[in-house]
């Protein structure tokens, strides 16, 4: 048997000041986008902003319907007009906010699985990490170089 053992890192900031001007916009950016979302059953507003290697900027946003997995995520919303818009443009950065209504937004919010693999393939297919900044409407934020850290055993 062999043991094989998977560890990260991450930057973690008290809160969005201590970014640099770049990162602070797109999280700002993230934060204003939740308002949208579309999202009536689950009240969970999440906001995607990225910034291409080309300098333009896209963004992204939750959208549910009634017929549950019929939504998608406000990443591969983000993903989906990236890849439509600026065909052949990777993405540098992507800032991920949210908004639960009658909830604190103080701590980061991470891409569910599917959205984890959605990033990693879009990595993999413009062979460029992504550098992901996480954070909610208030509190830490966290940062993390390349989306594939968040899924180690990807597809």
């Amino acid at each position: 048997m062999k043991e094989k053992k998977y560890e990260f890192q991450y930057e973690v900031y008290d809160d969005i000041s201590q970014l640099d001007e770049q990162d602070a916009w797109l999280l700002r950016e993230a934060r204003s986008v939740t308002e949208q979302a579309y999202a009536p059953y689950s009240n969970f507003h999440v906001g995607a902003v990225a910034m291409l290697e080309n300098g333009e900027v896209v963004a992204g946003t939750n959208q549910e319907n009634a017929s549950y997995p019929a939504g998608i995520c406000a990443e591969r919303v983000l993903l989906s007009a990236a890849s439509s818009i600026y065909p052949g443009e990777s993405i540098d950065t992507l800032a991920i906010s949210y908004l639960g209504q009658g909830k604190k937004s103080d701590t980061p919010v991470a891409p569910c699985g599917v959205c984890r693999q959605s990033l990693v393939e879009f990595e993999s297919r413009y062979n460029k990490p992504i550098r992901l900044i996480l954070g909610g409407m208030a509190g830490e934020v966290y940062i993390f170089e390349a989306a594939s850290k968040l899924l180690p055993l990807q597809f």
